[in-house]
């Protein structure tokens, strides 16, 4: 069986799959979500959380457990995993968290496996079922984190100290207000690094019938930049002639001249 060489992976549909399995396994480093928060209870400083894709918290997580208390909402139980933080009675079980980096080391080697097809076709049939596959993979994965949100915002303790809180959703991206407490959630490092590898896979993919190197790469993005405005100029000057073209003909009018009296010899 025919084994692609090194000079392979100097084309653009060989080597973004593999630069995009190295961002896909690093991002574990980094976190995936941050939220920072605001309360009365700190008024001189604003706390800050990170999540990782597996079951790891860092930051101000203890005075945010201490907060979060307060309403009877906690952080979730991995339930496979032990978590560096205490996981109170009625967290909510969130099972998937602890596989996180099944997902991505998968999505990784999946991206190595297909960046060694040994022919063509199989290349161009990998890209196409590797992108939709990664694509799926992180929905479903986003998907899932806004669902726990949600079911851990409704299933507050009754028991809390602040009683009559309503439920709530945190949202992945955006800003939110619970009591007197303000917070704001974004994505982290690790989660644009996972955006970044999916982009890549993206090109790899378009490049899928082209045997285009890095090296063609630049050039490629200035001439289609380039190119852009006279493709928008001529799209509107062939529009334009076509509505001048299509317009229905008016004849040109004149002023009636006045009618002559009729003579008789």
């Amino acid at each position: 069986m025919q084994r692609p060489t090194i000079d392979d992976f100097r084309e653009i549909r060989r080597g973004l799959p593999v630069v995009a399995a190295l961002l896909f396994v690093a991002a574990l480093a980094f976190p995936m979500w941050h939220i920072s928060v605001d309360a009365v209870q700190y008024p001189s400083t604003t706390l800050h959380l990170n999540l990782y894709a597996y079951p790891r918290l860092t930051g101000d997580y203890t005075e945010m457990a201490r907060l979060n208390h307060y309403i009877g909402f906690y952080f979730p139980d991995p339930v496979f995993l032990e978590p560096n933080y205490p996981v109170k009675a009625r967290a909510i079980d969130v099972p998937e968290w602890s596989l996180g980096p099944v997902a991505f080391v998968g999505v990784s080697l999946l991206s190595v496996f297909v960046a060694v097809a040994p022919t063509t076709e199989k290349l161009k049939r990998g890209l196409k079922y590797q992108f939709g596959g990664t694509v799926l993979v992180f929905t479903v994965m986003l998907a899932d984190i806004q669902y726990r949100l949600w079911q851990a915002g409704h299933t507050l303790d009754p028991g809390a100290p602040v009683m009559g809180v309503a439920g709530f959703t945190p949202p992945l991206w955006g800003q939110y207000q619970v009591a007197n407490i303000t917070s704001v959630s974004r994505f982290g490092l690790g989660a644009y690094m996972a955006a970044t590898a999916v982009g890549l896979l993206a090109v790899s993919y378009y490049y899928r019938d082209q045997a285009a190197a890095f090296s063609e790469l630049p050039a490629r993005l200035r001439d289609g930049l380039t190119g852009l405005p006279d493709a928008v100029r001529d799209r509107l000057g062939s529009d334009g002639d076509s509505d001048e073209e299509d317009a229905p003909h008016r004849p040109t009018t004149t002023a009636a001249e006045p009618d002559q009296p009729e003579t008789h010899s």
